[in-house]
């Protein structure tokens, strides 16, 4: 206690971090330190995202091989966030987190001098589930530890966090291994984790630990769940390239998949002491809020997915102009987050991601009109929308989700909560890359029936190409004309998929203005006097 005593604000209290009613600078910096790091766990869900090449390249990997560096991480992440809360409760705030931001430290160390796939995979692997207790730790952390008029402001703080790190994150990566190497996409943990960590382990005295707990762990319930999460992240990642269904194996794996959930879930309901308690969805505010932080996945991951794919794919923009691009979206963020913020304290948070969520929609339609000539200024307000929009949806449904929970129910729901957002992603990209796949192959039969050689138009475009490639001394013009012809084809084909996947998420949340319904305005009590 010595050293939290040292953190405390000068005015002479006596209150501990404990105390959900005190609060200093010294217990604010010592939440920021903790938010730093679930920045840290989120950025590294995407930070390799725009390098997978280099590390194919570095580790003589096969491209199967190379997106398990991905699929590894996210399949530990999901299976350790729902039990965080139980973890925390059992080890403290304090000893889960440092467990958490050390162990990930030393895996990113362990990440950068992987000698092979294989050994990268593991360490990934490692990362991702060490990891993964840091985010559910600090969205409780800010509602249990705080008093509820703080909820707004850090849900602001929480929000862009959430926001930001998968925005920036493929920018960081391709920055970080065009100018060094892929290596420091995880050496670059290093100096802030162990900073991290040792300022929790120093300052972090938010409760106590209940180490009873872990001699009624349910190791059954637990396996059920893993198997559960894991293979539910390994269908969605993989079932796109297999034809979903059509593949026996991913048939096989969602039946093993649905079956150990639905034991999961017997066994969670029926046991005094449950790993996940499942009774946080008893709360309407609770369910609502889950729901749209799993639209809000898709809505995130999807775009973060899509906007640097079709400037590659369609426009052929470097990662650095992608990264340029991007930034605006990150930009209109860190804009919002203040705003949000403010407007926290004086209005119903419904009403903030209401309007979030009406901005994001039209924005998002805004963004379905693209065309194969678009590029940054194109995207720009859109893009501005996007990022006011999410950024004050999260914002406002962190506080609907958490703010009307009982203290005993946080660190738990926080885990399901934040589930919910990772599995809202995974779904999206699953259903993204299977629509971007068949609505280019619909696109392009339907352009090129319309391109008969014997329309006058068509003929004299072909005419016109043909001379161009004489001109320019190709030795077949003809045959490189209808090359060119097939290009624009592919390129117009995937231009409209990317509009139709795009649409498809606007008409996500525009239909999720309808659950906020459902959800009641959280009690909003004013300041404590002579607070700090």
């Amino acid at each position: 206690m010595s050293a939290v005593g040292v953190m405390q604000g000068s005015g002479g209290g006596t209150s501990s971090f404990a105390d959900p009613n005190y609060v200093s600078l010294g217990k604010l910096a010592v939440f920021a330190v903790m938010a730093a790091g679930m920045f840290m766990a989120i950025l590294d869900i995407q930070i390799v995202a725009a390098s997978l090449s280099e590390i194919q390249a570095g580790l003589a990997a096969s491209p199967e091989e190379v997106s398990w560096i991905q699929t590894s991480y996210l399949i530990a992440e999901v299976i350790m966030i729902p039990i965080s809360g139980y973890l925390s409760r059992a080890l403290s705030t304090r000893i889960i987190f440092v467990v958490s931001a050390g162990g990930f430290t030393l895996a990113s160390f362990g990440c950068g001098l992987s000698w092979n796939m294989e050994s990268l995979i593991v360490m990934r692997a490692i990362q991702g589930f060490l990891g993964g207790a840091m985010i559910p730790t600090v969205f409780a952390l800010s509602f249990s530890s705080f008093p509820r008029h703080y909820a707004g402001p850090l849900s602001a703080t929480i929000g862009l966090i959430v926001t930001l790190a998968p925005t920036i994150g493929p920018t960081v990566g391709g920055y970080i291994s065009e100018h060094l190497s892929w290596h420091w996409l995880f050496f670059v943990n290093l100096v802030p984790g162990t900073i991290i960590t040792f300022v929790t382990w120093l300052y972090a005295d938010f409760d106590e630990p209940d180490l009873s707990l872990l001699k009624r762990f349910d190791f059954s319930a637990f396996a059920l769940m893993a198997v559960s999460l894991a293979l539910i992240e390994y269908i969605l990642e993989e079932a796109p390239g297999e034809d979903w269904f059509e593949s026996r194996t991913i048939l096989y794996l969602t039946i093993i998949a649905v079956i150990a959930g639905l034991a999961f879930f017997r066994r969670s309901l029926k046991s005094a002491n449950p790993i996940v308690d499942l009774t946080a969805y008893g709360n309407t505010n609770f369910s609502a809020g889950s729901l749209i932080a799993f639209v809000m996945g898709i809505a995130l991951f999807g775009l973060v997915y899509l906007l640097p794919l079709f400037l590659a794919r369609v426009r052929g923009f470097s990662a650095l102009q992608i990264g340029e691009t991007l930034f605006v979206t990150g930009a209109a963020m860190f804009i919002a987050a203040p705003i949000a913020g403010m407007l926290s304290r004086k209005m119903d948070p419904r009403l903030i991601a209401g309007t979030g969520l009406a901005i994001l929609t039209v924005s998002t339609y805004a963004m379905s009109k693209v065309t194969s000539e678009w590029g940054f200024w194109q995207l720009f307000l859109p893009q501005i929308g996007r990022g006011f929009g999410i950024m004050w949806v999260m914002s406002a449904v962190n506080v609907i989700a958490l703010g009307t929970l009982p203290q005993d129910k946080l660190k738990g729901a926080s885990g399901l909560y934040n589930l919910m957002r990772n599995l809202g992603g995974a779904l999206g990209l699953a259903i993204i890359n299977t629509i971007l796949t068949d609505r280019t192959v619909f696109h392009f039969q339907r352009l090129a029936d319309s391109l008969d050689p014997s329309r006058p138009i068509v003929a004299e475009r072909l005419a016109g190409i043909t001379a161009l490639m004489h001109e320019q001394g190709m030795a077949d013009p003809e045959n490189s004309a209808l090359a060119l012809m097939q290009q624009l084809v592919q390129r117009e084909a995937a231009t409209l998929a990317f509009a139709d996947t795009i649409r498809l998420i606007m008409f996500a949340c525009a239909l999720t203005m309808l659950t906020l319904l459902l959800a009641r305005a959280p009690k909003q009590p004013p300041p404590a006097a002579g607070g700090h």
